[in-house]
């Protein structure tokens, strides 16, 4: 796989956050991708690459682009759309590195392409309320479950309330899995905890095997997640690496879909690791990440593991 133009080599540090310019539904959407982008890529001194991708740019005639806070303007082409994305993100950010590229491909092809080089891919999302009920992977009409499910760095799905898009909760979720797996998670959150600020809550959540599922908040008694086993040791081992970090650990009863989507509400940012199932059309989301994409009151970050 070449590098793509302005990227950087996998092995250094100053890989892009990578907006992807395609995906982002309308106005608001766009105003929220672009400014979390920036604020990221600023928050670690790393460059924002934005890229805007569809198979119509090969022709003459390009597909209408996304409007980035115009409501009642003409959708922008493609190279305005991009333009007016890095105008915006550098008077946030005056100081910022932002390069921009139109590529005439399939937006997934391209994401998943950008990954390889990318600290993270960013994505905006649109506000969908539906109910948490019959959630199915491939029902998102979205390029973010797609990419999500094979990129090879972090996705975050723009999306939430405004109190979650403005930081205001000064923590971030992470859903901790029943397996070691997850450490790759582990560690990213514990890193935007650390450069953030601010506090960690690490949820475990299981079903009892006696009775039905807990509602979203009901916590075990024990509310303090074991110190030992699989899933908790990469959590030790970034406390311990990360002693400014202020962690909650807390052990759930109910769906773990639910309640974490319950708790995004008082969240910055939920973190969720990667569990990816073999289907016939290639590796795709689980259920809880599926559900957090389409219904988190908060961004949220798939992180691949493995």
């Amino acid at each position: 796989m070449s590098r793509p133009p302005g990227g950087t080599d996998r092995t250094t540090a100053a890989r892009p956050v990578v907006l992807g310019v395609v995906g982002v539904d309308g106005s608001e959407s766009g105003f929220r991708a672009v400014d979390w982008a920036a604020d990221e890529a600023a928050l670690h001194a790393l460059p924002l690459r934005l890229v805007y991708a569809s198979r119509q740019e090969r022709h003459e005639d390009p597909a209408p682009a996304l409007h980035l806070g115009h409501p009642t303007a003409e959708q922008l082409p493609a190279d305005d759309a991009v333009a007016a994305a890095a105008e915006r993100a550098g008077l946030r950010h005056p100081d910022l590195d932002i390069t921009t590229q139109v590529l005439g491909d399939d937006p997934t092809t391209v994401l998943l392409r950008e990954s390889a080089y990318a600290s993270a891919v960013v994505l905006g999302a649109a506000l969908d309320r539906g109910a948490l009920t019959g959630l199915l992977p491939g029902h998102i009409g979205s390029v973010g479950p797609a990419v999500a499910a094979r990129a090879e760095c972090p996705v975050i799905v723009v999306r939430g309330d405004q109190a979650g898009l403005a930081a205001t909760h000064e923590r971030i979720l992470l859903g901790v899995g029943a397996t070691a797996q997850g450490a790759e998670a582990v560690h990213w959150a514990f890193r935007e905890a650390a450069a953030r600020g601010c506090a960690l809550e690490a949820v475990h959540v299981r079903h009892h095997e006696h009775r039905g599922p807990a509602g979203p908040d009901e916590v075990m008694p024990d509310e303090s997640l074991p110190h030992g086993g699989q899933p908790y040791e990469a959590l030790a081992d970034e406390a311990a690496r990360h002693p400014t970090v202020r962690v909650r650990r807390a052990t759930v009863e109910g769906a773990a879909h639910k309640v974490l989507v319950h708790r995004s509400a008082a969240a910055d940012l939920l973190v969720l690791g990667a569990h990816r199932r073999a289907g016939h059309l290639g590796p795709r989301l689980g259920r809880v990440a599926h559900a957090a994409l389409e219904h988190a009151d908060c961004p949220v970050a798939v992180v691949p593991v493995g």
